[in-house]
Parts: C-alpha cells; structure tokens; sequence
C-alpha cells in the first residue's frame, strides 16, 4: 500500500487516501484505488463507491491522470489534474495541485475544468503558473496523441 497526499498550492493537505502499486518506474507509478467516499456527482460524470481508479503520478510532468473505470468494468474516462510534479517516496506520493483539471471522455473529448479558479488565484508562484500552463499543454497533446494511458472508444459504424 502506498498513501496518496493531495496538497494545495501552498503546500497545505487537501485529502490523503491509499491504493496497491502496480508498477514503478524511475521517474513515474501507477497505483491502483477505489473510490471510498460516497457518490460525487460532478455533471460531466460521477464517481461511485467502488469505482476502480488506476492512478497515473509523474516526477517530471506537470499532471498526473487518473483512469477510471466503474463497478461494472464499464470506463467512465480519465480525470486529470494539473499539478507539480509529483514527489514519490517508498511510502507515500505528494502532489501539489495546481487547481486546473482536465475531463477526458471515451471518445477523447477534453473538456478543461475550473480555468476561472486557476485564473482568480492570486497565491500562486510565477514557477507554479508557468508549470501548469505548460502541464495543461503537454496533456492536451497527449490525450491528442492517444499517448498510454488514452485510449479511446471509437463509436459504432452506423453504415452510413
């Protein structure tokens, strides 16, 4: 088990939660989790108690990208959040989050949350605003790209 510390851009913990490692790299790992709180509803989707999240945490990348995946083994999309990089320790993994998010859909479709939180905020550091326009760029191209973990549901041929 490794613990996940979600810290605001002052560095102060938001929410802290664990998930099973799968794989660790030098500079990366992934984990796995279920969401244990109880239902969110956020418009563009929602996060169920049970729904399995495969968590996707970058040393070196200004986001990190959950996959997310229902109870019922149906993928509901990816939620990114835009975010230092993240420090991983044996232990524990902490992320400064930077306040912008990204919603990707089956199909790929971005749709970029909370742009008027991430402009309003006046705490931020020149570094912190500068890393995150370039995280939010380098995931645009990504989910672009269909770069792992990004891979879409193509809709059914209608024959037409």
């Amino acid at each position: 088990m490794i613990t996940v510390v979600k810290l605001n851009p002052h560095g102060e913990p938001k929410i802290q939660y664990t998930g099973e490692v799968v794989r660790r790299l030098s500079a990366s790992i992934v984990i796995s989790a279920i969401w244990r709180h109880p239902p969110k509803d956020l418009g563009y989707t929602s996060f169920e108690p049970g729904d399995h999240f495969t968590e996707y945490y970058f040393a070196d990348r200004w986001y990190n990208i959950f996959d997310i995946v229902s109870t019922g083994g149906q993928r509901k999309g990816w939620y990114c959040n835009v975010a230092q990089p993240a420090a991983i320790f044996d232990d524990r993994i902490e992320q400064i989050d930077l306040l912008l998010d990204v919603w990707v859909d089956r199909q790929g479709a971005p749709l970029i949350l909370d742009q008027d939180e991430f402009d309003a905020d006046t705490t931020m550091s020149d570094e912190q605003r500068a890393g995150a326009c370039q995280g939010l760029q380098e995931l645009l191209q990504a989910i672009a790209a269909q770069d792992e973990p990004f891979v879409f549901t193509s809709l059914p041929d209608t024959g037409r």
